[in-house]
């Protein structure tokens, strides 16, 4: 059957559904890409919310990021841990910044 949903879900993504070293991710391929669609609008939505914040407070980048992580580890923001740490990373690369070890 022809996918019609053509979009490319970075390796780095797909790896979060991985699990034991196997090959085969642990969803399927509709519900990895809406998972993967959500958490990269939530990093883009967060582009200027951690700009301004590293701005106005005067905070470091890494101090943005840290802040961000944990807000999305609230509770509240419908991404588990591996999420999280993903869309924190997108968004250090959409900000030019050092990505959280």
């Amino acid at each position: 059957m022809y996918d019609h949903n053509q979009l490319e879900i970075p390796d780095s993504f797909m790896a979060l559904y991985l699990v034991d070293g196997r090959l085969k991710p642990a969803s399927t391929r509709t519900a990895i890409t809406a998972r993967y669609e959500f958490c990269e609008d939530l990093a883009n939505h967060l582009y200027e919310y951690a700009r301004a914040q590293h701005f106005d407070l005067g905070i470091t980048e890494q101090d943005v990021l840290e802040r961000c992580h944990r807000g999305l580890l609230a509770g509240s923001s419908s991404v588990n841990e591996a999420e999280a740490t993903w869309v924190i990373r997108r968004l250090a690369e959409l900000e030019g910044w050092q990505a959280l070890p």
